[in-house]
């Protein structure tokens, strides 16, 4: 294997695979549309292939390669090594499993061949703007995959294209603030590849590019106030393309650039400015994500707020520009892809199943879905911190330096925890664990195809082994990608955090039972929560989009053009009527006064003297 891996990592051989490979593997699955079991096979050959390399470039330590034509005023340079050899490692196990399920869901349909074609584009891309060590080419990847983006949401949508719309428009002015922020960061380094800047001041222009870049970097990852076509989408497109993007590529793309301008690009210092705007960014985030997921009914549009409020721990540990926050926001990443891929896919098995993930028609399902039910609940508790699963460890890692940077923090992040612990309490309640309901018309639902059930258990058995052996996953992927000697895995040192996070747990019970018993149903149990004073004025304008800055900027747009029309009549009629009635009167006047009349001539003549004579006095008095 040593000898393999060193023969792949000896060019620029290794890098163009990872590359070219996905590429051609959605050429593959597109020419295979019609024929489900060699697409299939496609997928998992294409699949395995991209993992091995991804494993080969690992193991092989790493490597720096060229493009053939860098030598002409364009440097193509690509690195390897440290996060930019775990990153892609990581996102191709996870598109792996989510090709397979994404094969299984689109079978019979027109659309599945072109969704799988430009699935694995977008795996292409990501994985060259992951190993792009030149800031332009990555710009180049990372546009490439809003591409890609734009064409999946639009698949089986194109009578509803508003969301991709929304997309386009809100990740084009978060790209734009990460070109901005490249361009300043280019000027003030002197070079444009990324593995030879290190530690730029955070002053002046520098804190500019800073700021810009992490904004951008942010935006990717779903962060307020880049988050609003998340659930919009959640609306229009179908579950593959919530497992593969807010759940999963555009996270590691976005918080594994954020890292890495925090960690090696920018000297950030924890307290700094910078690390206290990222910081209030990830508490907004947060809150505001789980909040507004409390109130959902449909469980794709609630999963979607999860996908932004579980990116506010991210970036917590990120802004806190401690060791222990940026180990907790990596691993947390990590553990965010493999349990919110998961639960897309669980919300795909039903929808399959039912036609629909309106909660309001479906409940009672793990009767009929075991296996399904099963996955959920491992990913449920893994999301909610559940003691001895990933996502308790990576959230236990956030919380910590969340207290170290400031309490407000800790205590935004603890009742985000319990609040995330209700919705999943309600949703699993509702779905699984009710009343059998079946929309109208559904009368036999059964388990999930093999071809989606069998990724789903395999990312519930990723969540448990990261969790049980999450000081492995430190040692052998987080802190040598990361550079860190000291070692942050295993249960946390503080039994009081421990103690009150359990405590946040058991409070989200009470209060699922509480809200449970009060309205008579799981699916309305936090509707108390909704309902409370002050909570509802405001839930009442979240939900009436007046607090989006995507409608602001709408409706400032439409103003502007509004106003911009009025000033056109108002130009228009100066100029065509205005103008020609003031000419008319003119010539009207110049006409009536030359009717010949010597006297009235020589009587204007005199009363102008006059008028001049006294305008003259009045000046030299």
């Amino acid at each position: 294997m040593a000898s393999v891996c060193a023969f792949l990592s000896a060019g620029y051989n290794l890098v163009l695979m990872l590359i070219l490979l996905p590429l051609l593997g959605g050429l593959v699955m597109w020419l295979l549309r019609k024929y489900y079991a060699s697409q299939v096979a496609a997928v998992a050959l294409f699949g395995l292939a991209n993992v091995f390399f991804c494993l080969a470039l690992y193991l092989g330590g790493g490597a720096t390669v060229f493009l053939p034509f860098s030598g002409y005023g364009f440097e193509g340079r690509f690195y390897s090594g440290g996060l930019t050899a775990v990153l892609p490692l990581f996102a191709s196990v996870v598109a792996l499993l989510l090709a397979v399920s994404s094969a299984s869901f689109y079978r019979g349909k027109k659309e599945g061949g072109l969704f799988l074609l430009f699935f694995f584009v977008s795996v292409g891309f990501v994985n060259g703007a992951l190993l792009s060590d030149n800031l332009p080419v990555m710009l180049v990847f990372w546009e490439g995959l809003l591409l890609s983006m734009s064409v999946l949401l639009l698949l089986g949508n194109l009578a509803k294209p508003r969301a991709a719309i929304k997309m386009l428009w809100i990740s084009g002015v978060a790209d734009l603030m990460l070109m901005l922020g490249v361009i300043i960061t280019i000027r003030v380094a002197g070079q444009s590849n990324i593995s030879m800047i290190s530690h730029l001041p955070v002053e002046g222009l520098g804190a500019v590019g800073c700021v810009l870049m992490l904004l951008g970097a942010l935006g990717k990852a779903g962060a307020v106030p880049f988050h609003s076509w998340i659930p919009l989408a959640a609306e229009d497109a179908q579950s593959p393309f919530l497992a593969l993007f807010p759940a999963a590529l555009e996270k590691i793309l976005g918080i594994g650039l954020a890292i890495r301008i925090v960690t090696q690009i920018y000297d950030v210092q924890p307290g700094s400015g910078v690390s206290t705007f990222v910081m209030i960014v990830g508490a907004v985030t947060l809150f505001f994500g789980v909040a507004m997921a409390l109130i959902q009914k449909d469980m794709k549009k609630l999963l979607s707020y999860h996908a932004i409020s579980q990116v506010g721990y991210m970036i917590l540990g990120v802004g806190s520009a401690l060791p222990i926050g940026i180990v907790g926001a990596l691993f947390h990443m990590m553990n965010h892809v493999l349990y919110k891929s998961g639960l897309f896919l669980t919300a795909g098995a039903i929808e399959k199943r039912t036609g629909t993930t309106d909660l309001r028609h479906i409940n009672g399902l793990g009767k009929l879905m075991p296996l399904t039910a099963a996955c959920f609940v491992v990913f449920g508790l893994a999301i909610s911190g559940f003691p001895g699963l990933n996502g308790f460890f990576s959230k236990e890692l956030v919380f910590d330096a969340a207290l170290e940077s400031n309490v407000v923090y800790y205590i935004v992040a603890l009742v985000g925890a319990a609040m995330t612990a209700i919705s999943f309490l309600k949703l699993g309640g509702a779905a699984f664990f009710g009343k059998l309901s079946l929309p109208q018309g559904v009368k036999h639902v059964k388990e999930a195809p093999v071809g989606m059930a069998l990724p789903a258990v395999v990312l519930a058995l990723l969540c448990v082994l990261m969790g049980v052996f999450n000081r492995v996953a430190h040692t052998v992927l987080l802190q040598p990608a990361l550079g860190y000697t000291e070692s942050f895995g295993g249960w946390p040192e503080s039994p009081l955090l421990v103690a009150l996070s359990i405590a946040a747990l058991l409070l989200a019970l009470v209060d699922h039972l509480y809200g449970r018993k009060k309205s008579g149903s799981a699916l309305h149990s936090a509707d108390h929560l909704h309902d409370a004073p002050v909570a509802k004025q405001i839930y009442a304008v979240a939900e009436a989009g007046k607090l989006d800055p995507y409608n602001w900027l709408t409706a400032a747009v439409n103003g502007f053009s509004r106003a911009c029309m009025q000033i056109e009549k108002g130009v228009s009629w100066v100029y065509d009527k205005g103008v020609p009635g003031l000419v008319r009167g003119a010539a009207q006047l110049l006409h009536r006064a030359s009717n010949g009349n010597l006297t009235r001539y020589l009587a204007l003549a005199a009363g102008g003297l006059v008028c001049v004579a006294i305008l003259f006095l009045i000046i030299l008095l």
